[in-house]
């Protein structure tokens, strides 16, 4: 049986009014009756009712986030950022995960809404039609987003511009003389983010004077590049030199499916993610991606939320966060006349 309040007091030889006036920081204690009674805590292994707290004060300090995977690790880069601003101003977190399905982000903000959580953080498919922002709004729980883009009626975001960084690595193939261009992205009802990257990027290619990309969809948490590179290379023009993932992990498998097809990366086919995780910069060569910055877009987030809730100065606007391209050298190499093409039918011409 955990131990109580009373028996704290009792083993400490004090009132119970002393230990809750301590421990609820609701009154003065002398400094002897204080060391005991937190000598008694740590010897019973006490843990205050912070539930019972929250009724009194009408506040759980408890932060709900909800991200939509725990595979993605650029997911634990924001929630990272997101808990060293919320643990400094006192808060906890609780934790729900959607599968990037807009269902299922309904369920899990219920579900921490029924811990009387203080506000949100969360990432969403879509936060113009999103049913979970509805409920939020509805319950006038205070909530920021994260990775989303900016919407207008919605609650504030902290991301990336999604559609520039789309562009900058359609510029960037078009520079390496890549004419072939395509996309794999995750689906794209699952993620506004994707959507904006592949705008970006189509838009990018276009400006280039190059041909339409080659567009497949995969899921996000079951990708399949295999497939859409056997539908790519059933196309027109064949396999493109070129190929941007619209996350890391879709780029690190895609790699592995072309080396599968007997393509190597970069000297047959040039391919670019997004996101920066760090497993990417310990390939070889190491993957060649958007950088952004997770942690701190975590971080801002939850400085906005602290600041809605009334506890800290800051503002509670969209804020758009620089990105990085990174090359990495020879992973987003430039086209070679036998790019895309698998090795055995290279031979003859080599």
């Amino acid at each position: 049986m955990s131990p109580t309040i009373r028996d704290v007091a009792l083993k400490a030889g004090v009132s119970v009014a002393s230990v809750s006036r301590l421990l609820n920081g609701t009154g003065r204690v002398g400094a002897e009756t204080a060391a005991r009674i937190r000598q008694a805590v740590e010897d019973l292994g006490f843990r205050p009712n912070g539930l019972g707290r929250s009724l009194k004060s009408q506040r759980s300090r408890l932060i709900g986030v909800m991200i939509p995977s725990l595979a993605n690790p650029v997911f634990a880069d924001a929630v990272a950022g997101i808990e060293t601003a919320a643990r400094a101003a006192g808060f906890t977190l609780l934790f729900g995960v959607s599968g990037y399905h807009a269902e299922e982000e309904v369920r899990a903000v219920e579900a921490l809404l029924a811990y009387r959580v203080d506000g949100m953080i969360l990432t969403v498919t879509d936060p113009a039609g999103s049913q979970a922002l509805d409920a939020l709004e509805a319950a006038r729980v205070p909530h920021v987003l994260v990775y989303n883009q900016p919407t207008p009626g919605r609650a504030p975001t902290v991301t990336v511009d999604n559609e520039d960084a789309g562009r900058a690595v359609a510029r960037h193939f078009a520079g390496l003389g890549h004419r072939r261009l395509g996309m794999i992205t995750g689906a794209l009802g699952g993620s506004d983010r994707a959507a904006a990257r592949l705008r970006g990027f189509l838009a990018g290619a276009a400006e280039a004077g190059l041909p339409a990309p080659a567009v497949r969809e995969v899921e996000f948490e079951t990708p399949d590049p295999d497939a859409a590179l056997d539908a790519m290379a059933a196309g027109p023009g064949g396999l493109p030199t070129a190929l941007f993932c619209s996350n890391d992990w879709l780029a690190i498998a895609t790699i592995g499916a072309l080396a599968r097809r007997g393509l190597a990366v970069p000297g047959d086919v040039a391919v670019t993610g997004f996101d920066g995780i760090a497993v990417g910069a310990h390939l070889t060569p190491p993957l060649a991606t958007i950088v952004q910055p997770s942690a701190e877009m975590g971080r801002q987030a939850a400085l906005r939320l602290i600041a809605m809730l009334g506890e800290a100065e800051g503002q509670a606007d969209d804020l758009i966060l620089p990105f990085t391209f990174r090359p990495s050298g020879p992973q987003a190499g430039p086209a070679s006349p036998h790019s895309g093409r698998p090795r055995e039918e290279r031979a003859d011409t080599m």
